[in-house]
């Protein structure tokens, strides 16, 4: 089957293995040290419970961690589905998918930090506020340190041990080049099926406990969607801006236009999907006009209007009107720039996602940096009188956080190095790991249906 398209890959030289060269890595590592030094000043400036620096490490750890959980999702799916499509890149998912790994050691460090009380990034984790809030204290059976922490190992342990295992066996199999019968490759695909039930139940799970429960009071049947998709669209970018990355030096001469048009196709369709999700869940919210849910958007309008507005234009309209016209998905320098784009874009709806529910918490229990009790107590009757009477109390509870409050308001630049950093890690990771294996996996029973490949 495969070898009768030899002569057509014969014309195009490959480039077997990644060279991760040493400017590379210096570069990448001067970025992690800006990461590292932001933090550290976020650290040393911030307030008693260093809210700001917890939340900057929140931010950056669920938004990197999920684009490698949505890697390995849509890898597995493709495997499942049996495409062939991607078969020649895909060592950039297998690399982007084991991130997951680094991710999770971050989500450890901030679950044993919810754990020994070390931070204000959750409301359910304050003893006194769940004995006296009938709402926090309904939703202690799952929004507790126990979840928290030991929901973070088993489901990121068991989403690391099925992608290593996948990865394992891709290597396996371009080693063993045991492609005749699918041996290898049916291997791979039962643990491709265990891993989508496993993140698609699981990374609800878990975004409802990282990410939803910092407004804890809060509650939407579409947020993990929505979050899921928003990591999804950054994955895909995140996928394209590589891809020209390594094609711009000589790597992946097989990966073509048609190739980066599919991208742009989902990252065209996805971002059409986001928007149906936010506009989903905003519009029931209002409709329903319950008070202990409008007061999510409500805040975020009245307090956040450059982010929150912001949001849709850079996520929706940007990508629409530029990706809508078919040709310009095969062009790398629109693509790419959109890709940009679309990434940084998320990285503010997770910011925007996060930091209003922690900086009222961090108000909440501390009380401006005084009298924690007392300004607790009034936070939680004031919530109280949000289920009761609606947008006026919600409106009142959010009062006092409506002043601009630096790295919760806008990101800073201690936010913005923080970010670098991040990204540094996941780059340096990426290009580490596609080092160590072969770029292009010759020995995948669809690797020529994928150099083939046209739309």
């Amino acid at each position: 089957m495969a070898h009768s398209n030899d002569t057509h890959t014969a014309a195009v030289p490959l480039v077997r293995n990644f060279d991760f060269t040493g400017r590379m890595k210096v570069t990448l590592l001067v970025g992690i040290v800006i990461g590292v030094l932001s933090m550290l000043l976020t650290f040393i400036g911030d307030d008693h419970s260093h809210s700001r620096f917890w939340s900057n490490l929140l931010h950056n750890s669920t938004f990197f961690t999920g684009i490698g959980l949505m890697a390995g999702f849509f890898m597995c799916a493709s495997i499942t589905a049996w495409a062939g499509w991607y078969t020649n890149f895909k060592r950039v998912w297998e690399s982007m998918s084991l991130f997951l790994g680094v991710g999770l050691i971050f989500m450890l460090v901030i679950a044993l930090a919810v754990w020994m009380g070390w931070n204000d990034l959750y409301h359910w984790n304050d003893a006194n506020s769940v004995a006296t809030d009938p709402i926090l204290k309904g939703k202690a059976g799952f929004l507790n340190r126990g979840w928290y922490l030991f929901g973070t190992i088993i489901f990121g342990g068991l989403w690391y041990f099925v992608l290593s295992k996948i990865r394992s066996l891709s290597l396996g199999e371009e080693a063993d080049g045991g492609y005749g019968e699918f041996r290898w490759h049916d291997r791979i695909r039962v643990y491709a099926v265990a891993y989508l039930p496993l993140a698609g139940f699981g990374s609800a799970a878990m975004i409802w406990l990282w990410i939803m429960s910092v407004d804890a009071h809060w509650y939407s049947t579409l947020f993990a969607w929505y979050t899921g998709a928003s990591w999804f669209v950054s994955m895909i970018s995140a996928t394209i801006l590589l891809i020209i990355f390594f094609k711009g030096r000589g790597y992946y001469s097989n990966v073509s236009h048609e190739h980066v048009h599919d991208l742009g196709k989902l990252l065209f369709a996805f971002s059409i999907f986001w928007t149906y999700l936010w506009f989903s869940q905003f519009m029931l919210i209002w409709y329903a006009n319950v008070g202990e849910e409008t007061g999510y958007f409500k805040h975020r309008m009245d307090n956040y209007p450059i982010l929150f507005y912001g949001n849709l234009v850079v996520n929706f309209v940007l990508p629409f009107f530029v990706l809508m016209r078919n040709s310009t998905k095969r062009k790398f320098g629109i693509v790419g720039f959109i890709s940009v784009i679309v990434f940084i874009g998320h990285w503010l709806d997770f910011f925007l996602m996060i930091k209003p529910g922690v900086l009222h918490t961090t108000h909440e229990l501390n009380g401006h940096g005084g009298h924690g009790a007392e300004h607790g107590g009034h936070g939680h009757e004031a919530v109280g009188h949000a289920a009761e009477h609606g947008h006026e109390a919600v409106a009142h509870a959010g009062e006092h956080v409506s002043h601009f409050t630096s790295g919760f308001t806008l990101p800073g630049f201690l936010e913005i190095g923080t970010f670098i950093g991040f990204l540094s890690l996941f780059i340096f990771f990426i290009l580490w790991s596609m080092s160590r294996a072969t770029m292009q996996s010759e020995n995948d029973p669809y690797y020529y249906e994928s150099v083939q490949h046209h739309t």
